[in-house]
């Protein structure tokens, strides 16, 4: 259909037709929309507040404490570049070794059991039986309660004359030093971390588990594998990668412990000190009003390269078997 057109005379009388006024939906650009140009800034201002909250509290205290370490600040003192002197100094600190040791026994302790018992935790709550719910939540109730009071409740537990001491001089075992004995304390405080940490790492696992076809182990029994041997060969391999996030995961937390340790050995360490971790040196050492924050900042970024050089460790081991 055409457009309609308007006749106008002209001062001879002779009519013509005046083209019609454009319609307000033709041309390029609609009536009462426009185009609005972005600026190639715009996705870093939505960003902006992200950015800045990651710089403020991490980005710039890991360089405040690249610096710090090569310097001897002091918590009210500035500090003057010392160069590598902490790093020598932590070189023939007795108690920088202690909690060097302890810090690698308590990896070594504590991941292979986050890694193997969340997954056979998760096994036995994926089955669909009566009930299974509240086994469930009660394995993942730990993981969301507070780490404080957890380690008060098993130090009450723990202690000369707790719970689990009164059980065995009850059966006639005799009391166990929990809190006393250096090593005792060290493989209290691994349980402690274990139990804790097992629900939230069977998450992880429950995730993996859900995503291994039914078809394999139904091939598998089929063939005649009984349940351990498909747990080897079907299980195992196909969370495989999930196994290593949760040997990664679990090292570097294990490497960098401190509440567990410190809410059952208390603020010296235990015996001695001898229950001392790196994270808690750097918390006695750099904190207070003559606090050695130099010091305190080249433990800690020790403790940076040995949970970087874990994962690395852990990712290296993956593609070895991946070869």
């Amino acid at each position: 259909m055409n457009s309609p057109t308007a006749s106008t005379a002209d001062p001879s009388g002779t009519l013509t037709a005046a083209p019609a006024a454009r319609s307000p939906r033709s041309g390029p650009h609609r009536a009462g929309r426009r185009i609005r140009r972005h600026l190639p800034t715009s996705p870093w201002l939505f960003a902006a507040p992200g950015l800045l909250v990651v710089g403020a509290f991490s980005l710039y205290p890991f360089v405040s404490t690249v610096v710090n370490s090569f310097t001897d600040r002091r918590t009210l003192v500035p500090g003057h570049y010392v160069g590598l002197a902490n790093f020598r100094e932590l070189w023939h600190d007795d108690m920088f070794w202690t909690g060097l040791r302890n810090s690698t026994l308590y990896v070594l302790g504590v991941v292979p059991a986050l890694v193997v018992l969340p997954l056979l935790l998760a096994l036995l709550v994926q089955r669909h039986i009566p009930g299974i719910a509240f086994f469930r939540a009660a394995f993942y109730t730990p993981v969301v309660a507070s780490i404080v009071v957890v380690g008060l409740i098993w130090v009450w537990m723990l202690d000369d004359r707790g719970l689990i001491n009164s059980v065995l001089e009850a059966v006639g075992v005799g009391k166990a030093g929990f809190l006393s004995d250096q090593w005792l304390l060290l493989g209290s405080a691994m349980a402690v971390t274990v139990w804790k940490g097992l629900g939230y790492y069977m998450i992880i696992y429950l995730a993996a588990l859900a995503n291994v076809p039914r078809e394999l182990h139904e091939a598998a029994a089929v063939d005649g594998a009984g349940a351990v041997r498909r747990f080897f060969a079907v299980t195992v391999p196909a969370v495989r990668s999930t196994m290593v996030l949760v040997a990664a995961l679990s090292s570097v937390s294990a490497f960098k412990v401190f509440s567990e340790v410190y809410l059952m050995a208390g603020p010296s360490g235990g015996p001695a000190g001898e229950d001392t971790t790196l994270v808690m040196l750097v918390q006695r050492v750099g904190t207070g009003l003559t606090g050695r924050v130099g010091y305190a900042s080249a433990i800690s970024m020790v403790v940076f390269v040995v949970t970087v050089a874990l994962m690395l460790l852990v990712l290296r081991a993956d593609r070895r078997e991946d070869a």
